[in-house]
């Protein structure tokens, strides 16, 4: 346990298990609903955000929040006004963040020379502030979405049913989406800008290979996430590896090992 006697480990593992936790139950909603891109064009608009907070002196976590959420209002808009361009305008507000995130670094210069640690991941960046933000945030986003849980879960699978019920499936979806925003804001020091939406989908991914129901399939992804999360913070303390790429590793493997389980019980039973 030597790497408890660390404070920057002691908060990585603090955020790690609270991501472990809602970046799941948020993905079993997008993988559902395949919107798995959103998340990706979400995480590159943080550039953006992150960017601009290194250079004005604030907080990067809270200067990436802006620019997330306001990205994810602004994918809402397109997907319920105009289903037809909703993939295109995905891919428009990425590219355009992606943009406008390599703009602000070279303008940033010195200011902006360790955001490398953010499109990784870098366990020793999360500060007592930080830990405070995501404990906080992850605490609303777990309670919200329990909250929504059947309402999302109706939604996911008809939407237009869900219309004709009564249920608010405007308002529910924007504020789905500002959740996964703040979601993948607060995963990105732990995992990294460029790896966070596989946090949100593979562990989701591999608990589809076990569960027999959607509440069942929701546990295992909280489980396998939280596993990888840990197991990967660990192993990049004593391998000396990014983070965020050993998380995901992490979980690519137990997708993998699960998909050989499910192929060979299929072949021999």
């Amino acid at each position: 346990m030597e790497f408890l006697e660390y404070g920057f480990m002691q908060r990585a593992l603090l955020a790690g298990l609270a991501i472990g936790i809602i970046c799941p139950l948020i993905g079993i909603f997008i993988v559902v609903r395949r919107l798995s891109l959103v998340g990706d064009a979400l995480a590159h608009v943080s550039m953006a955000g992150i960017a601009l907070g290194l250079i004005l002196g604030i907080n990067p976590t809270l200067s990436s929040l802006v620019f997330i959420l306001f990205a994810g209002y602004l994918l809402e808009f397109f997907r319920k006004n105009n289903k037809r361009y909703a993939e295109i305008a995905t891919a428009i507000v990425m590219s355009g963040g992606l943009g406008l995130g390599v703009i602000l670094i070279s303008i940033g210069g010195n200011d902006t020379a360790n955001i490398m640690n953010y499109l990784f991941g870098s366990i020793i960046t999360i500060t007592p502030l930080d830990l405070r933000i995501i404990l906080i945030t992850s605490l609303f986003i777990l309670l919200a979405l329990l909250f929504l849980f059947h309402k999302l879960f109706f939604i996911s699978f008809d939407e237009e049913a869900a219309q004709i019920e009564g249920l608010p499936v405007n308002k529910i979806n924007i504020m789905f989406i500002l959740l996964t925003a703040l979601t993948i804001g607060m995963a990105l020091q732990v995992t990294g800008i460029l790896l966070v939406s596989a946090l949100i989908t593979i562990p989701v991914a591999t608990s589809l290979q076990l569960g027999k129901s959607f509440l069942q399939t929701t546990i295992l992804a909280i489980i396998f996430a939280l596993v990888s999360v840990t197991g990967g913070l660990i192993s990049s303390f004593y391998l000396d590896w990014p983070p965020g790429g050993t998380i995901i590793v992490l979980a690519l493997i137990f997708l993998l090992i699960t998909i050989l389980i499910k192929f060979l019980n299929n072949k021999f039973s």
